[in-house]
């Protein structure tokens, strides 16, 4: 597409020549001829003057101070204009279709339209695959799996038995979907005794999920991923949890079984949640925090370790920093304190 064409495209302003042909996204700095890249802070203005690319996509309102060679599409978002022109690029896998000659279809196994499958992967019994999933090779997809269109596991994905995943999914390498709860029941002998995991895993459309995460089935009921669902890698989901729409969750955090989180809530990495508590709409959890009660306000943001407030806990820090200049006025005051009683002492008394 031309420069025009992507200002169109974009719903932008053009200003500047809209006849080249764009060919690559790239990032500004490293940006050649026939490139698209953008800017979206005003920090980032003095690598458009020496930048190479045939476009820029800025912020409508953006002010230079010097002269700039590449056309300007002007945008009200210009990282979420470049997220689409990402997207528009990003089509490697529309080629992908077929079975592979070493992939494994059981029996009793639907296969939409334009579905791909790699080698060494195997589509269990039951199996439902929707028009234009793409299974890489290694896969293993259990018995009545159900996977809705345009779904995309990445080679070495697990999904086991009766599990759901949604339209437009992405499943990194090495996804586990659908293990066991950990669930196990103290015997009088100091063993433990299974409980069987009954339950499954759904996952709504448009959820990813990254590499190495897993999400365990339900003892009974569902655990559920609602739409839009994001997660990083190395990410573990316990049994029985639901994470509501559009929550993103970074790497290396751990949610205890039963667990409810809410809609739109960001959690950083490494965060710690124990089981049966419920997280409200729009929480924010700082990285390393350990939450160990529910979260009742919405739009509330915690840090720390049990998790609390986090202007509070700015606060509080603020005053552990200041806990050796605090330390040395209070023993002044006290020496001076001993002054004033020797001295009180040492007055006559009168009547």
């Amino acid at each position: 597409m031309t420069v025009r064409q992507w200002s169109d495209f974009l719903d932008g302003k053009l200003e500047g020549g809209g006849d080249i042909l764009i060919t690559h996204p790239a990032k500004i700095e490293e940006a050649g001829d026939n490139s698209i890249s953008f800017i979206a802070h005003p920090k980032y203005h003095q690598f458009a003057y020496s930048s190479h690319a045939a476009a820029i996509i800025v912020h409508q309102e953006a002010e230079f101070e010097h002269p700039v060679k590449a056309a300007l599409i002007r945008v009200e978002e210009p990282y979420m204009a470049f997220a689409r022109v990402l997207e528009k690029f990003n089509r490697p896998f529309d080629a992908l279709t077929g079975v592979h000659a070493l992939a494994t279809v059981e029996s009793n196994v639907s296969l939409g339209k334009d579905v791909f499958i790699g080698a060494y992967s195997v589509i269990s019994s039951g199996a439902v695959i929707g028009d234009g999933v793409k299974i890489f090779p290694q896969v293993y997809i259990g018995e009545d799996v159900v996977i809705g269109e345009g779904t995309v596991l990445y080679p070495g994905c697990r999904v086991y038995r009766d599990c759901r995943i949604g339209s437009n999914c992405t499943l990194h390498s090495g996804v586990v979907i659908g293990s066991d709860g950990f669930g196990f029941a103290p015997q009088p002998d100091g063993a433990y005794m299974k409980i069987p995991q009954l339950g499954n895993v759904i996952l709504e459309d448009n959820v990813e999920v990254g590499a190495n995460s897993t999400i365990d089935r339900a003892t009974l009921g569902s655990t559920i991923l609602r739409k839009g669902v994001k997660l990083d890698n190395l990410v573990h989901v316990a049994h029985n949890v639901e994470i509501g729409e559009h929550t993103v969750i970074a790497a290396q955090s751990g949610i205890s079984g039963s667990t409810r989180i809410g809609r739109h809530c960001q959690v950083g990495g490494q965060v710690g949640f124990v089981g049966h508590i419920t997280i409200a709409d729009g929480s924010r959890i700082n990285a390393q925090s350990g939450v160990s009660k529910s979260i009742i306000e919405n739009n509330k943001a915690v840090t720390g370790s049990p998790a609390f407030d986090y202007t509070a806990s700015l606060r509080s820090q603020a005053v552990y920093r200041n806990l050796p200049e605090l330390l040395r006025r209070v023993d002044e005051l006290e020496q001076k304190l001993k002054e004033w009683e020797i001295i009180n002492q040492a007055l006559p008394v009168t009547k």
